[in-house]
């Protein structure tokens, strides 16, 4: 028997439709990515796989905040995290036990 319908509604927005919080953990793990990477390390480290036109909206709004930061090595565009993104994945992590421990 598989996953209900509430479960695959709470999988796809924990997972897809939260994307940022994958993106600054794998960056606070890394230090620096590219986002052509992102996806299969995505799949690797947390069990799905994202959109790849997706991650890159996802990059360009976390830089538009300051959560993270990007820099050209040669021909790649490479992305880090910032202070700030640290900071916010700090309060999501914090968010998520305190919801854990509630549930």
């Amino acid at each position: 028997m598989g996953p209900t319908a509430p479960i695959k509604r709470l999988r796809r927005l924990l997972t897809s439709e939260n994307l940022w919080l994958y993106v600054l953990s794998l960056l606070r793990r890394k230090k620096k990515l590219y986002a052509y990477e992102l996806d299969d390390a995505i799949e690797k480290g947390f069990g799905f796989r994202p959109n790849k036109i997706m991650i890159y909206i996802v990059l360009y709004k976390l830089e538009g905040e300051g959560l993270i930061r990007s820099e050209f090595q040669e021909r790649r565009k490479y992305y880090e995290l910032t202070e700030k993104g640290a900071g916010a994945l700090g309060q999501a992590r914090g968010y998520f036990k305190t919801l854990s421990a509630k549930l």
